[in-house]
């Protein structure tokens, strides 16, 4: 039992597999609460005359905020798209592994995003409280034109 491997043809079903897109608005007083928030004060992320000498049409988001979801809740993440599973495979144990994000270009109040959460890998790993179960979870935000914004990637680890 010991040498079986944790990654049932379930879970390897389950790489490739991709969220309902989930939809948000990037509204101007938001960027600025959340960049008082994180105590952030870049002027482009709060004076509008700012962002347009650097060059933006408006001012722009501070990494890390993706705006807010037009209907529902924000589950981008993906963790909802692989936690029946982990615990249907007996991995009860759930860690955040980190994020690694990318940045393309700018988001910019006026925006309005798309984010899709993709599971692109699972893999098995032996430590020394046993074996560990590894996904990790991209999520891909587009925005009104269709350009890619940024790229989140995530890593749940389950034992």
């Amino acid at each position: 039992m010991a040498d079986e491997s944790i990654v049932t043809d379930e879970i390897k079903a389950m790489i490739g597999t991709l969220s309902e897109p989930i939809i948000m608005e990037v509204e101007r007083g938001a960027i600025r609460r959340y960049a008082d928030a994180v105590d952030d004060d870049n002027p482009l992320f709060h004076e509008v005359e700012d962002a347009k000498n650097a060059g933006y049409e408006d001012i722009i988001c501070p990494p890390g905020f993706w705006g807010w979801p037009i209907k529902g809740r924000a589950a981008v993440g993906g963790l909802s798209m692989v936690g029946a599973v982990l615990v249907k495979a007996g991995l009860f144990r759930i860690l955040d592994g980190g994020v690694d994000q990318e940045f393309y270009i700018p988001i910019r109040a006026g925006d309005t995003l798309t984010a899709s959460t993709k599971i692109a890998d699972i893999r098995e790993r032996e430590g020394k409280a046993g074996k560990m179960l590894f996904t990790t979870l991209e999520t891909t935000y587009l925005n009104q034109n269709g350009d890619t914004v940024a790229v989140n990637r995530a890593t749940v680890i389950a034992r």
